[in-house]
């Protein structure tokens, strides 16, 4: 697609986040598949273009601001405070380069130890691995897949009378399910230890009383990969109501730079920042963020329509305090009523083509964590075992509805 030059401009660093929200002006969302491409390749979750971003990039091109500095980091930075509600964010590289400053300037240590929930990505729990610390795993709720309070509670109690608290407890939102945060930070606070939420997933849900992902943690992380509900091609976001911790961050995320003319440095950081590039493909997207939720629930509900009467076919739960974007339908296949596992649907689906995935193989599983101690693992065994992830994407009803009558055919058979 070639894309129409536009006159220079020039965006000096006064320019206002409603300056850079102005351009350019969003075409109405969704969009969705055309006739011409329901005999395509169903994806499981692709990145979807609102209309703006071609000319969002070429303007930040045009500026001269192409590097990780300048108005269009900071305008995405204070797009993102609005949409998530925490005072302060640091727009980086990536999810686990957020997640990696997280566990920096709370202070993780080589001894130290983390506790994570088993059904995650890796990414939850490799920053910390990295920097030389440990990781317990803990199970989830099957009310909300997250991990489960009443299991940490009683696991803390129990580490605090052998002192042998974490360092960090890392609560994981699920497939755009948050985590129950109120009570993960109640228990936590009890003992002293800080949270922070790997939200990556989650961008758009809510929890109790309405808060937004993350909100209540002390540090909570974003994702804004191709896969995400808001992608910019690559990226992430470190927030905090803490000034200080994302003040300490972001100079981290600069190699540690001191105010001095010549390079100083006082310790180590890294080359963590988001370019103005993908921060224009952000901003441009974030404007549609609540019209995403409301397509990817859609898409769900159609799930949930469409396989209401074929046996062995459940779906993961939402509790009734929170609302999940459902960034990710995700299945329960039950061999014993459907017919058939888990992965006879994955690979029908595949011969179909239409991409479908397994809910995360749980971490204690995981070879890499074999030395890794875990308290609790059944749920996520269990999830593992008979989740499927299902094409979550802006797809057209004619388009869902091939991949719903493969799973009916399936059962049938």
């Amino acid at each position: 697609m070639a894309l129409r030059l536009l006159p220079s401009v020039d965006l000096p660093l006064t320019t206002s986040r409603a300056d850079v929200l102005a351009w350019p002006n969003i075409i109405p969302f969704p969009r969705q598949a055309g006739e011409a491409e329901v005999g395509g390749r169903v994806y499981l979750s692709p990145p979807e273009l609102a209309g703006g971003e071609f000319e969002a990039v070429e303007r930040t091109l045009r500026s001269g601001w192409i590097a990780p500095a300048g108005p269009i980091p900071r305008a995405f930075e204070a797009a993102l405070a609005e949409e998530t509600g925490f005072g302060k964010v640091l727009a980086t590289s990536s999810g686990t380069a957020a997640l990696h400053l997280g566990f920096r300037v709370l202070g993780l240590q080589p001894s130290d130890v983390i506790w994570a929930p088993s059904l995650t990505f890796v990414a939850t729990v490799a920053p910390a691995i990295q920097m030389g610390a440990r990781v317990t795993f803990l199970d989830v709720s099957p009310e909300t897949w997250t991990l489960d309070p009443e299991l940490l509670r009683e696991a803390l109690a129990a580490a605090a009378r052998k002192g042998r608290l974490p360092r960090v407890v890392v609560p994981v939102d699920l497939y755009g399910q948050c985590a129950d945060l109120d009570a993960i930070v109640a228990v936590c606070d009890r003992w002293g230890v800080p949270v922070l939420s790997d939200s990556a997933e989650s961008l758009g849900a809510s929890g109790r009383g309405g808060a937004k992902a993350g909100k209540g943690a002390r540090l909570a992380c974003f994702s804004f990969n191709g896969n995400k509900i808001i992608t910019a091609g690559g990226g992430g976001a470190l927030v905090s109501d803490e000034p200080a911790l994302i003040a300490a961050a972001r100079h981290l995320s600069t190699q540690a730079k001191e105010a001095a003319p010549h390079y100083q440095h006082e310790t180590t950081g890294y080359s963590y920042g988001l370019s103005s590039v993908l921060a224009a493909v952000g901003l441009a997207q974030l404007r549609t963020l609540e019209a995403r939720v409301a397509s990817r629930r859609a898409v769900f509900a159609r799930y949930v329509t469409g396989l209401a009467e074929t046996p062995g076919i459940s779906f993961m739960p939402e509790p009734n305090w929170g609302r999940s974007s459902r960034w990710l339908t995700v299945a329960l296949v039950d061999p014993a009523r459907f017919g058939a596992d888990r992965e006879v649907v994955r690979r029908a689906l595949e011969e179909a083509g239409i991409e479908s995935r397994p809910v995360w193989k749980p971490l204690h599983l995981q070879p890499a964590f074999r030395d890794a101690e875990a308290v609790g693992g059944a749920v996520s065994a269990g999830l593992f075992e008979r989740g499927l992830c299902l094409p979550s994407g802006n797809m057209a009803p004619v388009v869902q509805a091939r991949v719903i009558e493969t799973i009916r055919r399936l059962a049938r058979h």
